[in-house]
């Protein structure tokens, strides 16, 4: 038998009276007798406050300091308590104004996400193919220059960390460690290297050589360095390699004793394309940067290298269309972290252009996005959007800075469990469930 209920009709219901209402007044006399037990007022006794008085023992290790980090941005907060001022504004800080690099983070916090509801979200699927091979993750970590220098394990930490979590690890061409010593350090891990082509084609062409032999399968050319970004923290700080040690560092080093205890009983840093180098950073980037790049380069780079080729640095459709044109496998939006052009596009502003264009190519390259991420919620929008992949540098090193090996781990952990949480409430299972419906960039 179905019930149904009939709206009710004005015309034939009564009015209630005014008089049919019962007012509402305070109980009193015994009907306030017959309040429940429970809201009886009392004197508490110490068996009912014992429980309550179970004081936690305060922890100070490194695991406890690192597992009360619940994002990127506290992590941060430790590494720069951790870090001397230079190497902490190196990573930190990006080109000029920095206009760029606040850009890049407000495009993520100005989105809105759609969710949808009534969906099964009780497992969560966050692997993804990228380049021929699948990754746990739909993040991997960008190349970054001088390593070490942000905290002593560098490059090590980071491959070991991205190893153990089944994603990419790229070693850039100015990381403070081999492709040799990398590639023994995570033998089971994947990685990729970053390249700068120089002037010098013989010495390109070594560094090429020597990441194949290593197993890397897939190469990074940058190609948005032509001269090194103005990037005036370091000019202020008399940033150098190795750093100096001036009044000002020792004074600095005073309050961070376990980073100067570290940088000054491990090896020396070296380099993964020369073995030693004294001076200021801006100094070595101009001598290994080539202003004369052109796509001809790009077309003797893919006859070169049998592997993967990817293109870090694009920034326009038309750059997008051509280097796929020209034989890439794949492009990383970026403008290098705001760390070149200030004012550069947003490669997150730039996605879905880029994304459609390439569609209506049919073009199968991947597109990889960089610069601003801080969060798994930044990494989804993005994939929703049009990525294929993100790649994480400045996150990855707050995590480094903070503790090492154990601090990588412990961003990943927490891009994870972003990534997975913001999935279930969007109402998707897998990232191949992710559109660009499910995200909407307010103001357009």
């Amino acid at each position: 038998m179905t019930h149904t209920i009939q709206p009710s009709n004005p015309e034939t219901t009564p009015a209630a009276d005014a008089t049919d209402i019962p007012a509402t007044r305070p109980a009193t006399g015994a009907a306030a007798a017959a309040a429940p037990a429970a809201l009886k007022r009392r004197i508490p006794k110490y068996s009912d406050l014992a429980p309550l008085m179970q004081f936690k023992k305060p922890e100070f290790s490194k695991e406890a300091r690192l597992s009360r980090a619940s994002t990127v941005w506290e992590l941060r907060d430790i590494a720069k308590r951790r870090t001397p001022q230079a190497p902490f504004d190196y990573t930190d800080g990006a080109a000029e104004e920095e206009i760029t690099l606040r850009r890049a983070r407000e495009a993520f916090l100005d989105i809105e996400f759609r969710p949808g509801i009534l969906r099964n979200v009780s497992s969560i699927d966050l692997s993804t193919d990228i380049l021929g091979q699948t990754s746990r993750l739909p993040v991997g970590i960008a190349p970054t220059g001088f390593t070490r220098m942000m905290q002593s394990e560098g490059e090590y930490a980071g491959s070991q960390a991205a190893e153990a979590a089944g994603i990419p690890y790229t070693l850039s061409t100015m990381g403070t460690a081999s492709i040799e010593d990398v590639a023994a350090a995570a033998p089971n891990g994947r990685n990729w290297f970053q390249l700068y082509l120089w002037t010098d084609r013989d010495r390109s062409l070594e560094l090429i050589e020597r990441a194949a032999k290593a197993g890397n399968d897939t190469l990074m050319v940058t190609v948005d360095t032509a001269v090194a970004g103005a990037r005036l923290r370091d000019v202020r700080n008399g940033m150098t390699i190795p750093p100096a040690l001036t009044l000002k560092t020792v004074l600095d080093a005073s309050y961070r004793p376990a980073w100067w205890f570290n940088f000054l009983t491990h090896e020396p840093l070296t380099f993964a394309s020369l073995s030693r180098y004294t001076g200021t950073v801006a100094d070595l980037i101009n001598s290994m940067f080539d202003p004369t790049l052109t796509f001809e380069d790009l077309d003797w780079l893919r006859e070169t290298w049998k592997g993967k080729l990817v293109v870090k640095g694009i920034q326009t459709v038309d750059d997008a269309r051509k280097v796929v044109d020209h034989g890439a496998d794949g492009i990383v939006l970026s403008n290098h972290g705001g760390r070149q052009l200030d004012r550069a596009p947003i490669p997150f502003h730039l996605l879905p252009e880029v994304s459609q264009a390439l569609k209506a190519d049919n073009s199968n390259a991947a597109i990889m996005l960089d610069t601003g991420i801080m969060s798994g919620a930044d990494i989804i929008a993005a994939l929703a959007l049009g990525a294929d992949f993100t790649l994480i540098g400045r996150a990855y090193l707050y995590g480094l800075m903070a503790g090492g090996r154990a601090g990588v781990d412990r961003v990943l952990q927490i891009l994870e469990k972003d990534m997975a949480r913001t999935m279930a409430l969007l109402g998707v299972s897998s990232i191949s469930e992710l559109t660009p419906e499910h995200v909407r960039i307010l103001g357009k």
